[in-house]
């Protein structure tokens, strides 16, 4: 899942400087029912600090998407620890960019930083059906693994 990324494209830390061009990132209209708005993202952001990893992603200092990851949550619920997750929480990319990388360089951003804390695999959910992303991760490498959260269908990416 590694390609060369856009040229001029970073991560940035919601701050307050960041935060008004984070929360002005909206997907495509009809997108919208897929994933949250970045202001419920933070707000859950600020509720899980401890596992919550939001990002802006810049194309220079120009705001084009906004990604939130999970770090070593306790997929099972249960608090034994015996099925600690990390992956994908959130991604929405501003209409007007889609389609130029920007989604592809968030997912491997993520993966990075799971690499990086000693993780080997990574883990997305989306709503499954015809408009949803599931092309876009089947794409990336992600495989479903028959489990649901929600509604939403899980799918991991090896990270070895």
């Amino acid at each position: 899942m590694t390609a060369t990324p856009p040229p001029g494209l970073r991560l940035a830390e919601i701050t307050p400087a960041t935060l008004d061009a984070a929360l002005g990132i909206e997907v495509r209209p009809d997108q919208a029912h897929l994933v949250a708005p970045v202001v419920k993202s933070l707000a859950q952001a600020y509720v899980h600090g401890k596992t919550a990893w939001p990002r802006l992603v810049l194309d220079g200092d120009r705001p084009v998407a906004f990604l939130m990851a999970f770090l070593d949550i306790d997929f099972a619920g249960d608090g034994t620890g015996r099925d600690l997750r990390s992956g994908l929480w959130r991604l929405n990319v501003a209409a007007d960019e889609q389609g130029r990388g920007r989604g592809r360089f968030a997912v491997e951003s993520v993966a990075a930083e799971i690499r990086r804390r000693g993780g080997t695999r990574m883990t997305v959910t989306y709503h499954p059906g015809p408009a949803g992303p599931e092309a876009f991760y089947a794409g990336l490498g992600f495989r479903p693994t028959g489990e649901t959260s929600g509604d939403e269908t899980v799918a991991e990416l090896a990270l070895t």
